[in-house]
C-alpha cells in the first residue's frame, strides 16, 4: 500500500492544531517519513510614513517570528524522543507559502485544521479552500476535535466508464490513489474501511424522450438493473485490481475487508447523505479530474460534496495534476 516519505504539519491555530499534529506525528512514525511543521504569519508591512523594510517593521517582524518559533518549539518538543522533526516560520499568504514549501522539498502530504472554527464555513472561502484547489499533494483537513482513532473511514471513487479515453485513465489513476491512501489510513487507525460509488441511470435519464415510450416497464427495468451490474463490476474490479499489485496490498484488503456502497443518484446528494448515515471520521476523496491545466479549479461535485460533509477529509489530486503557484512571486 501507498507510503509516505515526507509530510508537511501546519500549525497555525496553535492549541487548536494539537489534534493534526499528534496525526502527522503516528504517521510519520508508521510510514518512517521525515516530518516538517510550520507555522505561516504575514508579512509586517511599513505603516503610514515609515519606510518599507525599515527598522521598526523589520523589528517587528522578527520578534513575531522568534514568538511563533517559541511556540512550535514548545508543540513539538513532547514527540522529539519519538521522532526527529523540523520546524520552521514562513512569512506570507498561508496557502500559498504552504504550497511554496511542498514545491521546494517535495512533501508528499500535507496536513492541518481548518482555519474556521465553524466546520462548514472553511469550504465557501479562505486559505483552506485554495489549498484543497492548488495544493499539488494530498491534504488532510483535520476537525479539531475527531475522534481518536477513527472508527470510519469513506473512499469516495468513481469508476463510470462512460468518460474520454484520456480523463478516464486519469479518473482510473486517481481511484487507485483513493483506495490506496484510504487503505492505508484504515490499517494505521484501526478502522472500518468503506467504499462508495454513485451512479446516475442513463435509461431513467433518457426515459422523458419520445422514443422511449416503445419501451416496456419490463425492459425498462432491466436495462436499469443491467447498468447496475455494470457500474458494480467495475468497482469489484477496482479492489481487485488493487488487491493484486502486490501481497502486501492484497493482505491489507483481506485484512481490512472494505465494504463497498454501489449508490444509484447524484454523487452530491448520496455520497454526504451516506457519510452522516455511516458517521464517518474521514473521507477520502479526488477533488480534480482533470490533469495538465493550470489553476484547474476543483469540480463542483466535489465542492458540493465538501460543503455538506461534518468529519475529516483527505483530498488527493490526479498525477500530472499542474499548480498554478510557483516558487517564487
Amino acid at each position: 500500500m501507498q507510503r509516505l516519505k515526507n509530510i508537511l504539519c501546519v500549525m497555525e491555530r496553535g492549541a487548536a492544531s494539537q489534534a493534526a499534529l499528534e496525526r502527522a506525528v503516528t504517521l510519520a512514525e508508521n510510514n518512517q517519513a521525515g516530518l516538517t511543521v510550520v507555522d505561516v504569519i504575514p508579512r509586517v508591512t511599513a505603516g503610514i510614513g515609515m519606510p518599507d523594510g525599515g527598522p521598526v517593521p523589520r523589528d517587528l517582524q522578527a520578534a513575531m517570528v522568534r514568538e511563533h518559533e517559541t511556540r512550535l518549539v514548545s508543540f513539538v518538543e513532547p514527540y522529539l524522543q519519538r521522532l526527529d522533526i523540523q520546524h520552521k516560520v514562513l512569512l506570507g499568504t498561508s496557502f500559498l507559502e504552504v504550497i511554496r514549501e511542498v514545491l521546494r522539498y517535495g512533501h508528499d502530504l500535507v496536513i492541518k485544521c481548518p482555519e474556521s472554527p465553524d466546520w462548514l464555513d472553511r469550504f465557501l472561502a479562505g486559505d483552506d479552500m485554495h489549498l484543497l484547489r492548488k495544493c499539488p499533494c494530498p491534504v488532510w483537513l483535520i476537525k479539531p476535535h475527531a475522534s481518536r482513532p477513527y472508527k470510519r473511514i469513506l473512499a469516495a471513487v468513481d469508476v463510470d466508464d462512460g468518460y474520454p479515453p484520456p480523463e478516464l485513465a486519469t479518473r482510473h489513476a486517481l481511484n487507485v490513489q483513493i483506495l490506496e491512501m484510504a487503505a492505508s489510513l484504515a490499517i494505521a487507525e484501526f478502522a472500518e474501511l468503506h467504499l462508495v460509488h454513485a451512479w446516475e441511470s442513463m435509461s431513467e435519464m433518457i426515459s422523458g424522450f419520445a422514443f422511449s415510450s416503445d419501451i416496456s416497464s419490463e425492459k425498462f427495468a432491466a436495462n436499469v438493473e443491467q447498468e447496475r451490474r455494470q457500474q458494480q463490476q467495475l468497482l469489484d474490479e477496482l479492489v481487485r485490481e488493487i488487491s493484486a499489485k502486490s501481497d502486501g496490498a492484497r493482505d491489507a484488503l483481506d485484512y481490512l475487508k472494505p465494504r463497498t456502497h454501489l449508490l444509484k443518484g447524484s454523487a452530491r446528494k448520496e455520497i454526504p447523505t451516506l457519510a452522516k448515515h455511516l458517521q464517518v471520521d474521514c473521507i477520502v476523496m479526488g477533488t480534480v479530474a482533470r490533469t495538465g491545466i493550470r489553476g484547474f479549479i476543483m469540480g463542483n461535485t466535489a465542492e458540493t460534496i465538501l460543503e455538506q460533509i461534518d468529519c475529516s477529509v483527505l483530498a488527493i489530486k490526479p498525477d500530472g495534476f499542474v499548480t498554478p503557484v510557483a516558487v517564487e512571486d
